[in-house]
């Protein structure tokens, strides 16, 4: 049975402050002064990635949100879109099914403690001793991670608890963000009927090839579809025009 986790009055009305807060993010700029102030109070930390990915495990936008100088190399490491330290994380924590996990550096036998102890070493070397992740694992229009690094205090099922609470506020106020790069514009176009079940396809992370099967095309016929549909939506690869048409709603019905 899990513990119960009874929160203070404080705690309750530090919770009750960051929902409000959250209810009216719609910028990253608005993202930033909240994560930075009411989410502060609650769970202090150093940084805070944010990650959104489609629903074939795609991802789409990362943010790393700090209220203090970070390296240039150090923010290239923690929030590379490729292969950086807080990608890696939150793909391992939904690869293994283990959310929330954390981390303090230590030996501790508490639930979640140990999945992240694969980073140790990273994190050391980029200055962290203590990590907390959560999300929403995968839904019906993706998933979202956020990971916290350098908590001042030892991070424990108390402060998951907490996380826990806050992620579908946080998850809501990242999807009301515009996309990475692109605006709240139309497209140049209309995608055709054929581009927009490609589309459809790329949402359920099917690459070229297996999209072209599905179709009865060939996979060169489906890369030629995909370069006319980021010049319609004035995107430059696979993750942002998925991001774009659901900005656009393109997706739906």
């Amino acid at each position: 049975m899990e513990p119960v986790v009874i929160l203070s009055r404080l705690e309750q009305e530090y919770l009750l402050r960051a929902i409000e807060a959250g209810v009216r993010v719609a910028s990253l700029h608005q993202l930033f002064l909240w994560t930075q102030g009411q989410l502060q109070a609650l769970l202090p930390h150093a940084v805070l990635a944010c990650m959104q990915f489609a629903p074939g495990g795609a991802l789409l936008g990362i943010d790393c949100l700090h209220g203090t100088v970070l390296a240039p190399a150090a923010l290239a490491a923690l929030g590379g879109r490729r292969d950086g330290l807080a990608l890696r994380i939150a793909r391992h924590c939904m690869g293994s099914g283990r959310l929330p996990a954390l981390f303090d550096g230590g030996d501790r036998e508490e639930e979640g403690a140990q999945v992240l102890e694969g980073f140790r070493a990273e994190l050391g070397a980029l200055g962290f001793d203590s990590v907390l992740a959560h999300g929403t694992g995968q839904t019906a229009a993706g998933a979202s991670v956020f990971v916290l690094f350098g908590l001042p205090m030892r991070p424990s099922a108390r402060h998951a608890y907490f996380l826990e609470l806050l992620v579908p506020h946080l998850h809501l106020a990242l999807a009301r963000l515009p996309p990475h790069g692109g605006s709240a514009a139309a497209p140049a176009r209309s995608l055709s009927a054929r581009e927009t079940e490609i589309v459809g396809w790329l949402r359920e992370g099917k690459s070229n090839d297996e999209m072209g099967q599905i179709l009865g095309i060939s996979g060169l016929t489906v890369k030629n579809h995909l370069q006319r549909i980021y010049r319609a939506l004035g995107v430059s690869n696979r993750a942002h025009a998925l991001a774009r048409c659901m900005e656009l709603r393109l997706l739906e019905g």
